[in-house]
């Protein structure tokens, strides 16, 4: 499995307001099948992280294009695979 950082760039905060309980349930629902391992927003409002998991890049942008955020034009996205590091080695 490998891991994959969207940021979410706003683009309306007006439109992110109106669907932000829609894009947290379904992150929630992401998140109760693994997929979805941790999210959060910016705090100087540029928007917001999610990380999600998956075979390859091209499943996690499918399911990107899904989220209420980029379906109702609130939030633009930037995908990248993401190599975690849970260890140091010395």
């Amino acid at each position: 499995m490998k891991y994959f950082a969207v940021f979410l760039s706003m683009l309306d905060e007006e439109k992110s307001s109106i669907h932000r309980e829609e894009h947290l349930k379904f992150l929630d629902g992401l998140r109760e099948k693994d997929v979805v391992v941790m999210n959060g927003r910016f705090t100087d409002g540029a928007g917001g992280l999610v990380i999600y998991k998956g075979q390859d890049g091209e499943e996690v942008e499918k399911l990107v294009k899904q989220d209420p955020y980029i379906i109702n034009g609130a939030r633009d996205y930037e995908l990248h695979e993401w190599e975690m590091v849970t260890e140091y080695e010395i």
